[in-house]
C-alpha cells in the first residue's frame, strides 16, 4: 500500500460534514455498558492514518470533521503518549478544514492542556462533549465512574476560563438502580448550575451482560418516568435560556448544515435570516427559538 493511501474507502453520503474514527473499544468498565465485551480493549488509530483520511475528506469538500470513539480522552495511551490528542488536533485543523470537533470526552480524564487546545485553537471547535452520565457521587460510584457535581462544576469553570463561549454537551441516565430522590435532586441542581448548551436524557434500561443488570434495587418504573418528565421539562427550559444568552454573539455558520462552532451534530441548529451563497459565513445571533439560534449574516 502506498504511503498516505487510505484503501478503498468511499463516502456514504455527500456534504460538508464527516465522522472520522479516532479509536475503537474501551478499557473502562462502567457497570451499565457492554461495549468492552463486544468491541474489546481501547485501540487508537495511528495519527498518520487519521491525517491521511482527513486530507482525503478535505479534497472531497468536507468542511467539518467529527472525531469519534468510545473515549476520545484516552487517545494515544496505547501508543505510548496519553497526550497525543493535544498534538493531533492542531495538525488536523491545519489541513484546510473549517473546523474539527471531538466527540465523547471522559470528564475524569480531562487535563489542562487538552482543555486549552480544544478551547483556544483556531480550527478546533470550542465544543466539549462531556460524558457526565449523572451528578450524584453515590450514583456515579455505582456506575463505576468518577466525579461529583462539584467536580464537574469545577471542570466547567476551567473550560470557561479558557473560553467563556465554549459549547458544552452531556448525557445523563435517569433512574439508575439505587438512585434516590436525593440523588435525583442533586442532578437537577447540577443541571441548573451547569448551563449546558445541549443535554441528552435517557431512562435506565438494563443491558444484558453488564454488572448493573444484576442490581436488585431498581427504581420503580412509574417513579423513573416521573423523574424523566421532570428533568426533561427543566432541560428544555435551561437549553432555551442558554440559547437566548448567546444573542449578540458572533458565530461561523456552515450554511448547508446550519451549524456553528458551538453546536454539535445532535444539538440545535443555526438558521440564517437571509440565504447565503457561501459555504461558511460569519453571522451575529439575533434571536433564539428553543435551543436553536437565528443569526444575521455580517460577512463571508
Amino acid at each position: 500500500m502506498l504511503p498516505g493511501h487510505i484503501g478503498m474507502r468511499r463516502r456514504l453520503h455527500e456534504g460538508p460534514f464527516a465522522n472520522v474514527k479516532l479509536a475503537s473499544g474501551c478499557d473502562r468498565r462502567c457497570t451499565f455498558c457492554a461495549i468492552p465485551s463486544f468491541r474489546g480493549s481501547f485501540v487508537s488509530r495511528r495519527p498518520t492514518d487519521i491525517l491521511n483520511e482527513v486530507r482525503w475528506l478535505v479534497d472531497q469538500g468536507v468542511l467539518e470533521i467529527n472525531l469519534v470513539s468510545e473515549n476520545s480522552t484516552s487517545y494515544g495511551k496505547d501508543l505510548g503518549d496519553l497526550r497525543l490528542l493535544e498534538s493531533l488536533l492542531p495538525e488536523i485543523a491545519d489541513t484546510g478544514l473549517e473546523r474539527v470537533r471531538v466527540a465523547y470526552l471522559q470528564p475524569a480524564e480531562m487535563r489542562p492542556d487538552l482543555i486549552r487546545v480544544i478551547g483556544a485553537t483556531v480550527g478546533v471547535a470550542p465544543y466539549f462533549d462531556l460524558s457526565f452520565q449523572h451528578a450524584s457521587a453515590a450514583v456515579l460510584r455505582r456506575m463505576r465512574r468518577f466525579g461529583s457535581a462539584q467536580d464537574f462544576l469545577s471542570l466547567l469553570e476551567q473550560i470557561r476560563a479558557v473560553n467563556p463561549r465554549a459549547g458544552v454537551r452531556s448525557n445523563f441516565i435517569i433512574g439508575f438502580p439505587g438512585e434516590t430522590a436525593a440523588d435525583f435532586q442533586i442532578l437537577l441542581d447540577f443541571l441548573e448550575q451547569a448551563q449546558l448548551d445541549a443535554v441528552g436524557l435517557f431512562t435506565y434500561s438494563p443491558e444484558e451482560g453488564t454488572e448493573a443488570a444484576g442490581f436488585t434495587d431498581e427504581v420503580d418504573p412509574q417513579e423513573m418516568a416521573l423523574r424523566f418528565d421532570t428533568a426533561s421539562t427543566l432541560v428544555e427550559e435551561l437549553m432555551s435560556q442558554r440559547a437566548e444568552d448567546r444573542i449578540g454573539e458572533t458565530v461561523r455558520v456552515i450554511t448547508v448544515i446550519g451549524r456553528n462552532q458551538f453546536q454539535g451534530p445532535e444539538d440545535g441548529g443555526t438558521r440564517l435570516t437571509t440565504p447565503a451563497d457561501a459555504e461558511v459565513v460569519v453571522a451575529r445571533v439575533v434571536a433564539s427559538e428553543g435551543a436553536d439560534l437565528v443569526a444575521e449574516m455580517t460577512h463571508v
